[in-house]
């Protein structure tokens, strides 16, 4: 495990990073992993200023100078470019990884939801990421190099009820992610996609409050997570859970098995049962 792990750490070392919804969760996770694996420095941005505020403090104690928190409000295009254009400034010109991580775990019934609320699902959760990829590419075009990671959400295999915004989404996200790794593939500009896996952080609030049992912790997901970039995997799967629900959700043969699947789970959301 030990080489994996510095092979990990390598890829990391004296990079320039950026992370969207940085100021908690899988993205201040990632943030902190990173920094222990070396990189140079890491702009995290979030619409959470009083967040920002206290994780930058507190990083900038431990690693002095490598962090800068910067607003960003991703559904927002002009304030993504801003955003990339400080980042490049604080990376003394470069941005090497860019994690499209800031996102929402939408809930909610079909029929409730009007199309304003369509709009702002996407806005936040394809939009964001779309709007990212866009500002950076110039600057990863000009060094010759760059990785961008689009956090999507098992949701993408696992598509349940009472979660339509969700699934259709990180679906998309999804769709344009691995498209787009092809078509910048030869310009040495990586591109992947990651889940989380399930995961205790703040978006169990949509749900009651607490995320399911057996959730694994913020930082293991994004050890798993960078785990997958350093190999530039196609498709990084945050836990056993994901990588089953990847190896079925379109599978001819596991058809039956999948309808049973999340046909007990719509029926028991629609009881009152948050279950996953």
């Amino acid at each position: 495990a030990m080489s994996g792990m510095s092979e990990t750490s390598e890829y990391y070392r004296d990079k320039v990073a950026v992370v969207t919804g940085a100021a908690s969760g899988v993205g201040l996770a990632l943030t902190e992993a990173m920094l222990s694996y070396g990189a140079r420095s890491i702009v995290l941005a979030d619409f959470n200023d009083e967040n920002l505020r206290r994780e930058t403090a507190r990083l900038d104690v431990a690693h002095g100078g490598k962090v800068l928190g910067v607003h960003c409000d991703v559904t927002k295009e002009a304030e993504v470019q801003a955003m990339i254009r400080r980042a490049a400034e604080f990376g003394g010109g470069r941005i090497d990884l860019l994690f499209n991580n800031a996102g929402a775990g939408l809930a909610g019934h079909f029929d409730q939801q009007t199309n304003e609320d369509w709009a702002k699902a996407f806005a936040l959760n394809f939009y964001g990421a779309l709007y990212g990829i866009r500002a950076v590419l110039p600057i990863m075009r000009a060094q010759g190099a760059g990785h961008i990671v689009d956090v999507i959400s098992g949701i993408a295999f696992a598509p349940m009820a009472q979660q339509t915004m969700y699934a259709a989404t990180k679906a998309a996200l999804n769709g344009l992610t691995l498209a787009l790794r092809y078509e910048l593939w030869d310009e040495n500009i990586r591109v992947s996609s990651a889940t989380p896996g399930t995961t205790a952080t703040a978006i169990w609030t949509i749900a009651d409050g607490k995320p399911p049992p057996g959730a694994q912790s913020a930082e293991r997901s994004a050890r798993t997570i960078l785990d997958g970039v350093a190999k530039n995997q196609r498709l990084i799967l945050g836990d056993e859970a994901d990588v089953s629900g990847a190896k079925t959700c379109f599978h001819p043969d596991a058809a039956e098995g999948v309808d049973g699947y999340l046909l007990n789970v719509a029926r028991k959301r629609r009881a009152g049962e948050w279950v996953v």
